[in-house]
């Protein structure tokens, strides 16, 4: 938005020049371009904050590492139902509206499955062309996303298919241009309540093709809640958090590139020509990743199994 203000600022600039100087035989300067010096004092403001906010939430999510707590994000459309998912099953209240963004910066609740506590996470609602500009302002709420060891991807299954899929396809941009593709996801599909079931049954045999363990639910009148709870824990049942240290050799490349791709990392470390990674993976996974370490003379490590 100031970004926007100072592009127009300059063009003031620019078609005043055409006129006369301001000054004239003598020192001044264009209104404008006060103008401008104030805008980009406040960008640099505004800069700084976001950069104290998201160093705020590192030291929030090293934290919740140390705790050993894994952590859900609801993430979707605006307006798709994420607060009252999250009401629903963190069993608390908070503000629901219609309106775009309504939640504007996130909010964490420990939440229980069976005896098993989690972090959930919600965050702002993502929006059709949304401006890069715009995405680097919500980052440090969109961040929470990268961080998460589930995506739960509210979608509103009321609205007509060809929307649906549209918002879809958005979403996915989203959290791919975030850097949270590598994130497990489960596409859930609420507002059911709104829906004959010949009209849901035919949507939900068109979009299950296409997403990624798609689940349908109302979250207002908490159907299939603890069908959603179950495919929670299945997704992050039996994970455990590992670390391993190399030195950064041609070699390793190929090994840190797959770890990436294939599991969930949560922290990368480079000092004196090594690399440090902390990552959650199945133990079969990491089983694979301790041999492949131990191939290039690196340290493995298992810091915690995650399932209680």
């Amino acid at each position: 938005m100031q970004k926007n203000e100072l592009k127009h600022a300059k063009e003031k600039v620019r078609l005043t020049k055409m006129g006369e100087q301001p000054g004239f035989m003598g020192l001044g300067v264009y209104e404008a371009e006060v103008y401008i010096d104030a805008i980009k004092r406040q960008i640099h403001t505004i800069q700084k904050k976001l950069k104290r906010v998201r160093e705020k939430r590192v030291l929030h999510r090293d934290r919740r590492a140390e705790l050993g707590f894994s952590s859900i994000a609801l993430a979707g459309y605006t307006n798709a139902g994420k607060s009252s998912l999250f009401n629903a099953l963190a069993e608390q209240t908070t503000r629901v509206d219609n309106a775009l963004f309504t939640t504007l910066s996130t909010t964490t609740r420990l939440v229980e499955f069976s005896k098993r506590r989690f972090l959930l996470t919600d965050t702002v609602g993502f929006i059709d062309r949304l401006p890069l500009s715009l995405i680097e302002a919500f980052h440090s709420t969109l961040e929470e996303t990268i961080y998460s060891d589930l995506i739960l991807l509210v979608v509103d299954i009321s609205e007509p298919l060809q929307i649906i899929e549209k918002k879809i396809k958005t979403c996915h941009k989203t959290i791919e241009h975030i850097g949270a593709s590598n994130v497990p996801v489960i596409t859930v599909f609420n507002k059911i309540d709104k829906l004959r079931e010949d009209e849901l049954k035919q949507k939900f045999a068109t979009l299950k093709e296409t997403t990624k363990n798609p689940i349908l639910i109302s979250a207002l009148t908490r159907t299939n809640i603890d069908n959603l709870r179950k495919e929670i824990l299945k997704k992050l049942e039996g994970y455990i958090q590992a670390s391993f240290s190399l030195p950064l050799t041609n070699e390793a490349m190929p090994l840190i590139s797959w770890v990436h791709t294939e599991a969930d990392v949560k922290k990368t470390d480079y000092s004196n020509n090594n690399i440090q990674i902390v990552f959650e993976a199945t133990p079969e996974f990491a089983e694979k990743i301790k041999k492949r370490i131990n191939e290039l003379k690196g340290k493995f490590e298992t810091n915690h199994q995650l399932k209680n």
